[in-house]
Protein backbone atom coordinates (compact mmCIF):
# COMPACT_ATOMS: atom_id res chain seq x y z
CA UNK A 1 0.00 0.00 0.00
CA UNK A 2 2.78 2.56 0.96
CA UNK A 3 4.89 2.14 -2.51
CA UNK A 4 1.46 2.50 -4.35
CA UNK A 5 0.99 5.86 -2.31
CA UNK A 6 4.26 6.79 -3.18
CA UNK A 7 3.75 6.24 -6.45
CA UNK A 8 0.50 7.99 -6.90
CA UNK A 9 2.74 10.83 -5.15
CA UNK A 10 5.08 11.31 -6.91
CA UNK A 11 2.99 11.27 -10.35
CA UNK A 12 0.40 13.53 -8.89
CA UNK A 13 2.10 16.98 -10.02
CA UNK A 14 2.04 18.94 -13.18
CA UNK A 15 5.57 18.87 -14.57
CA UNK A 16 6.23 15.14 -13.20
CA UNK A 17 3.35 13.86 -15.43
CA UNK A 18 4.39 15.83 -18.15
CA UNK A 19 7.92 14.03 -17.72
CA UNK A 20 6.15 10.61 -17.71
CA UNK A 21 4.34 11.32 -21.09
CA UNK A 22 7.49 12.37 -22.76
CA UNK A 23 9.67 9.71 -21.44
CA UNK A 24 6.56 6.97 -22.47
CA UNK A 25 7.43 7.79 -26.14
CA UNK A 26 11.30 7.45 -25.51
CA UNK A 27 14.60 7.54 -24.21
CA UNK A 28 15.44 11.09 -23.29
CA UNK A 29 18.38 12.87 -20.81
CA UNK A 30 17.83 15.19 -18.82
CA UNK A 31 19.11 18.18 -20.89
CA UNK A 32 16.51 16.76 -23.84
CA UNK A 33 14.06 17.30 -21.29
CA UNK A 34 15.39 20.53 -20.03
CA UNK A 35 14.78 21.96 -23.18
CA UNK A 36 11.52 20.55 -24.10
CA UNK A 37 9.93 21.54 -20.92
CA UNK A 38 11.29 25.38 -20.47
CA UNK A 39 12.78 24.79 -16.96
CA UNK A 40 16.12 24.44 -15.32
CA UNK A 41 18.10 21.56 -15.45
CA UNK A 42 18.74 21.52 -11.34
CA UNK A 43 14.43 21.32 -11.04
CA UNK A 44 14.30 18.80 -13.96
CA UNK A 45 16.78 16.62 -12.05
CA UNK A 46 15.12 16.68 -8.82
CA UNK A 47 11.22 15.86 -10.39
CA UNK A 48 13.74 12.57 -12.40
CA UNK A 49 14.73 11.69 -9.22
CA UNK A 50 11.36 11.05 -7.59
CA UNK A 51 10.06 9.40 -10.52
CA UNK A 52 12.59 6.76 -10.30
CA UNK A 53 12.84 6.76 -6.65
CA UNK A 54 9.10 6.07 -7.15
CA UNK A 55 9.79 3.27 -9.77
CA UNK A 56 7.65 5.08 -12.48
CA UNK A 57 11.05 5.42 -14.63
CA UNK A 58 13.76 3.74 -15.04
CA UNK A 59 17.25 5.65 -15.66
CA UNK A 60 20.27 4.11 -17.40
CA UNK A 61 23.68 5.64 -18.05
CA UNK A 62 25.41 5.43 -21.15
CA UNK A 63 29.70 7.03 -20.56
CA UNK A 64 28.68 10.62 -19.23
CA UNK A 65 24.90 10.75 -20.62
CA UNK A 66 22.10 9.25 -18.31
CA UNK A 67 19.15 8.51 -20.08
CA UNK A 68 15.50 8.11 -18.67
CA UNK A 69 12.47 5.94 -19.73
CA UNK A 70 9.34 5.09 -18.50
CA UNK A 71 9.62 1.69 -15.88
CA UNK A 72 9.24 -1.24 -17.58
CA UNK A 73 9.50 -3.73 -15.00
CA UNK A 74 8.65 -3.56 -11.18
CA UNK A 75 5.53 -2.92 -9.47
CA UNK A 76 5.99 1.08 -10.82
CA UNK A 77 5.92 0.23 -14.69
CA UNK A 78 1.86 -0.81 -14.78
CA UNK A 79 1.00 2.08 -12.62
CA UNK A 80 3.46 4.45 -14.95
CA UNK A 81 1.30 3.09 -18.13
CA UNK A 82 -2.01 3.83 -16.96
CA UNK A 83 -1.22 6.91 -15.87
CA UNK A 84 0.02 7.35 -19.19
CA UNK A 85 -2.61 6.19 -21.20
CA UNK A 86 -5.17 8.30 -18.68
CA UNK A 87 -3.72 11.43 -20.21
CA UNK A 88 -6.20 13.35 -22.32
CA UNK A 89 -4.66 13.32 -25.68
CA UNK A 90 -5.78 17.15 -26.69
CA UNK A 91 -4.18 18.82 -23.61
CA UNK A 92 -2.72 22.02 -25.44
CA UNK A 93 0.54 21.72 -23.17
CA UNK A 94 1.28 17.97 -23.80
CA UNK A 95 0.80 18.87 -27.40
CA UNK A 96 3.25 21.24 -27.34
CA UNK A 97 5.85 18.96 -25.14
CA UNK A 98 5.64 16.53 -27.96
CA UNK A 99 6.28 18.97 -31.12
CA UNK A 100 9.08 19.53 -29.30
CA UNK A 101 10.33 15.98 -28.03
CA UNK A 102 9.04 15.38 -32.27
CA UNK A 103 11.93 18.21 -32.96
CA UNK A 104 14.61 16.06 -31.04
CA UNK A 105 13.66 13.20 -32.29
CA UNK A 106 14.28 14.23 -35.97
CA UNK A 107 17.57 15.87 -34.69
CA UNK A 108 18.64 12.24 -33.86
CA UNK A 109 17.53 10.94 -36.98
CA UNK A 110 19.41 13.44 -38.84
CA UNK A 111 22.39 12.60 -36.94
CA UNK A 112 22.23 8.98 -37.23
CA UNK A 113 21.61 9.20 -41.30
CA UNK A 114 25.16 10.97 -41.29
CA UNK A 115 26.91 8.54 -39.29
CA UNK A 116 25.14 5.72 -40.94
CA UNK A 117 26.06 7.38 -44.88
CA UNK A 118 29.73 7.80 -43.17
CA UNK A 119 30.07 4.33 -42.70
CA UNK A 120 27.38 2.98 -45.19
CA UNK A 121 29.99 1.84 -47.96
CA UNK A 122 31.83 -0.48 -46.41
CA UNK A 123 28.47 -2.45 -44.82
CA UNK A 124 26.94 -2.43 -48.27
CA UNK A 125 30.09 -4.34 -49.55
CA UNK A 126 29.71 -7.31 -47.39
CA UNK A 127 25.63 -7.07 -47.68
CA UNK A 128 26.88 -7.21 -51.57
CA UNK A 129 28.29 -10.65 -50.78
CA UNK A 130 25.42 -12.82 -49.37
CA UNK A 131 21.49 -13.41 -49.30
CA UNK A 132 19.54 -10.56 -49.48
CA UNK A 133 19.03 -9.59 -45.45
CA UNK A 134 15.04 -9.43 -45.46
CA UNK A 135 15.31 -13.37 -45.92
CA UNK A 136 17.03 -13.85 -42.92
CA UNK A 137 14.46 -11.22 -40.95
CA UNK A 138 11.94 -13.46 -42.49
CA UNK A 139 13.53 -16.74 -41.28
CA UNK A 140 14.22 -14.80 -37.30
CA UNK A 141 10.50 -13.71 -37.59
CA UNK A 142 9.57 -17.41 -37.94
CA UNK A 143 11.65 -18.47 -35.67
CA UNK A 144 10.51 -16.42 -32.70
CA UNK A 145 6.93 -17.24 -34.45
CA UNK A 146 7.11 -20.88 -33.35
CA UNK A 147 8.45 -20.42 -30.11
CA UNK A 148 6.79 -17.15 -28.85
CA UNK A 149 8.48 -14.95 -25.93
CA UNK A 150 7.60 -12.39 -23.51
CA UNK A 151 10.66 -10.44 -23.49
CA UNK A 152 13.57 -10.73 -26.39
CA UNK A 153 17.44 -9.44 -25.86
CA UNK A 154 18.99 -8.88 -29.05
CA UNK A 155 22.75 -9.03 -28.79
CA UNK A 156 24.77 -6.63 -30.48
CA UNK A 157 22.27 -5.29 -31.70
CA UNK A 158 24.15 -2.32 -33.99
CA UNK A 159 21.60 -0.26 -36.01
CA UNK A 160 18.68 -1.97 -33.97
CA UNK A 161 17.00 -3.76 -37.28
CA UNK A 162 16.89 -6.69 -35.39
CA UNK A 163 14.51 -5.20 -32.32
CA UNK A 164 12.92 -3.25 -35.04
CA UNK A 165 11.79 -5.92 -36.84
CA UNK A 166 11.57 -8.45 -34.04
CA UNK A 167 9.64 -6.19 -31.23
CA UNK A 168 6.12 -6.21 -32.67
CA UNK A 169 5.90 -9.80 -31.86
CA UNK A 170 6.96 -9.73 -28.57
CA UNK A 171 6.00 -8.41 -24.85
CA UNK A 172 9.67 -6.32 -24.24
CA UNK A 173 12.47 -6.48 -26.22
CA UNK A 174 16.15 -4.88 -25.30
CA UNK A 175 18.97 -4.14 -27.88
CA UNK A 176 22.17 -3.81 -26.03
CA UNK A 177 25.64 -2.92 -27.89
CA UNK A 178 28.73 -1.16 -26.54
CA UNK A 179 28.87 1.61 -29.20
CA UNK A 180 27.67 4.86 -28.14
CA UNK A 181 27.59 5.77 -32.09
CA UNK A 182 25.45 2.83 -33.11
CA UNK A 183 22.96 3.03 -30.31
CA UNK A 184 22.58 6.98 -31.60
CA UNK A 185 21.33 5.02 -34.66
CA UNK A 186 19.13 2.58 -32.84
CA UNK A 187 17.40 4.51 -31.17
CA UNK A 188 16.59 7.20 -33.89
CA UNK A 189 15.64 3.82 -35.63
CA UNK A 190 13.08 2.71 -32.83
CA UNK A 191 11.71 6.06 -32.24
CA UNK A 192 10.55 6.37 -36.01
CA UNK A 193 9.25 3.06 -35.50
CA UNK A 194 7.39 4.17 -32.45
CA UNK A 195 7.81 0.74 -30.80
CA UNK A 196 6.92 1.79 -27.11
CA UNK A 197 7.74 -2.03 -26.22
CA UNK A 198 11.32 -1.75 -27.22
CA UNK A 199 14.47 -0.04 -25.90
CA UNK A 200 18.33 -0.12 -26.20
CA UNK A 201 20.93 0.54 -23.89
CA UNK A 202 24.96 0.33 -23.46
CA UNK A 203 26.53 -2.91 -22.82
CA UNK A 204 29.48 -5.36 -22.90
CA UNK A 205 28.11 -8.98 -24.73
CA UNK A 206 30.18 -10.22 -22.04
CA UNK A 207 29.31 -8.89 -19.37
CA UNK A 208 25.33 -8.48 -20.32
CA UNK A 209 23.19 -5.60 -17.95
CA UNK A 210 20.42 -7.72 -17.43
CA UNK A 211 19.50 -10.35 -14.90
CA UNK A 212 20.02 -13.94 -14.86
CA UNK A 213 17.31 -16.21 -16.44
CA UNK A 214 15.06 -13.09 -17.73
CA UNK A 215 14.52 -13.19 -21.39
CA UNK A 216 12.48 -15.82 -23.10
CA UNK A 217 14.61 -15.08 -26.67
CA UNK A 218 18.31 -13.97 -26.94
CA UNK A 219 18.98 -13.00 -30.58
CA UNK A 220 23.16 -12.52 -31.64
CA UNK A 221 22.54 -11.04 -35.75
CA UNK A 222 25.95 -11.18 -37.32
CA UNK A 223 28.47 -10.37 -34.65
CA UNK A 224 29.83 -13.41 -33.71
CA UNK A 225 32.32 -12.84 -36.00
CA UNK A 226 33.90 -9.83 -34.33
CA UNK A 227 33.91 -11.11 -30.54
CA UNK A 228 37.52 -12.81 -29.31
CA UNK A 229 35.71 -15.55 -27.26
CA UNK A 230 32.21 -16.87 -29.69
CA UNK A 231 32.18 -19.49 -26.69
CA UNK A 232 31.90 -16.87 -23.88
CA UNK A 233 29.34 -14.66 -26.24
CA UNK A 234 27.25 -17.61 -26.43
CA UNK A 235 27.86 -18.83 -22.57
CA UNK A 236 26.34 -15.00 -21.27
CA UNK A 237 23.14 -15.38 -23.77
CA UNK A 238 22.61 -18.58 -22.03
CA UNK A 239 22.57 -17.07 -18.64
CA UNK A 240 20.03 -14.23 -19.32
CA UNK A 241 17.80 -17.21 -20.70
CA UNK A 242 14.78 -18.62 -18.83
CA UNK A 243 14.04 -22.11 -18.35
CA UNK A 244 12.67 -23.32 -21.51
CA UNK A 245 14.27 -20.08 -23.97
CA UNK A 246 15.36 -20.30 -26.88
CA UNK A 247 18.92 -19.04 -28.00
CA UNK A 248 18.96 -17.79 -32.23
CA UNK A 249 22.33 -16.89 -33.71
CA UNK A 250 22.33 -15.98 -37.79
CA UNK A 251 25.89 -15.40 -38.92
CA UNK A 252 28.26 -16.66 -41.72
CA UNK A 253 28.78 -20.17 -42.46
CA UNK A 254 32.65 -21.46 -42.42
CA UNK A 255 34.24 -19.57 -45.87
CA UNK A 256 37.72 -18.46 -46.95
CA UNK A 257 37.61 -14.54 -47.63
CA UNK A 258 40.25 -13.55 -45.84
CA UNK A 259 39.77 -9.53 -47.35
CA UNK A 260 36.92 -9.63 -44.33
CA UNK A 261 39.41 -10.09 -41.69
CA UNK A 262 41.99 -7.63 -43.22
CA UNK A 263 39.24 -4.73 -44.18
CA UNK A 264 36.34 -5.35 -42.56
CA UNK A 265 38.15 -6.58 -38.99
CA UNK A 266 36.42 -9.96 -38.61
CA UNK A 267 37.68 -12.09 -36.07
CA UNK A 268 36.42 -15.53 -37.34
CA UNK A 269 36.09 -16.32 -41.16
CA UNK A 270 32.25 -17.95 -40.39
CA UNK A 271 31.73 -20.40 -38.22
CA UNK A 272 31.50 -24.05 -38.76
CA UNK A 273 28.43 -26.55 -37.35
CA UNK A 274 30.47 -28.62 -35.33
CA UNK A 275 32.28 -25.32 -33.35
CA UNK A 276 28.57 -23.83 -32.91
CA UNK A 277 27.52 -27.12 -31.10
CA UNK A 278 29.84 -27.22 -29.11
CA UNK A 279 29.85 -23.85 -27.57
CA UNK A 280 25.99 -24.27 -27.46
CA UNK A 281 26.29 -27.48 -24.90
CA UNK A 282 29.10 -26.05 -23.11
CA UNK A 283 26.84 -23.07 -22.51
CA UNK A 284 23.69 -25.77 -21.11
CA UNK A 285 21.93 -25.43 -23.86
CA UNK A 286 20.53 -28.01 -26.24
CA UNK A 287 21.53 -26.84 -30.27
CA UNK A 288 19.28 -27.72 -32.83
CA UNK A 289 19.80 -28.44 -36.63
CA UNK A 290 20.95 -25.22 -38.18
CA UNK A 291 18.98 -23.68 -41.83
CA UNK A 292 21.50 -22.43 -43.95
CA UNK A 293 20.64 -19.77 -46.48
CA UNK A 294 22.53 -19.55 -49.53
CA UNK A 295 24.25 -16.16 -50.66
CA UNK A 296 26.57 -15.59 -54.07
CA UNK A 297 29.72 -15.65 -52.00
CA UNK A 298 28.68 -16.24 -48.17
CA UNK A 299 26.65 -18.66 -47.05
CA UNK A 300 24.49 -17.47 -43.53
CA UNK A 301 23.29 -20.19 -41.57
CA UNK A 302 21.01 -19.48 -38.17
CA UNK A 303 21.95 -21.61 -35.57
CA UNK A 304 19.02 -22.50 -32.37
CA UNK A 305 19.39 -23.43 -29.25
CA UNK A 306 16.94 -24.05 -26.02
CA UNK A 307 17.60 -23.85 -22.51
CA UNK A 308 16.12 -26.88 -21.09
CA UNK A 309 12.71 -26.63 -19.14
CA UNK A 310 9.46 -25.63 -19.33
CA UNK A 311 8.98 -23.33 -22.80
CA UNK A 312 7.79 -19.59 -22.30
CA UNK A 313 4.07 -19.68 -22.57
CA UNK A 314 2.68 -18.26 -25.93
CA UNK A 315 1.31 -14.66 -27.04
CA UNK A 316 -2.06 -13.91 -28.60
CA UNK A 317 -0.52 -11.47 -31.39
Amino acid sequence: MEQLLTALRAAAEATRLRLLVLCAHSDLTVSELTQILGQSQPRVSRHLRLLCEAGLLDRRREGSWAYFRLAQRGSGAELARTLVDEVPGDDSTLSLDLERLEAIVNARARRAADYFARNAAKWNQIRSLYVDEREVEEALLALVSQSPARDLIDIGTGTGRIVEVLGPRVEHAVGVDLSQDMLMVARANLDRARLRNCLVRQGDMYQLPVPSASFDAAVIHQVLHFAESPGAVIGEAARVLRPGGKLIVADFEAHDLEFLREDHLHRWLGFSGRDMRAWCESAGLVPEDPVTLPGDSLNVAIWCASRPGDTPRALAH
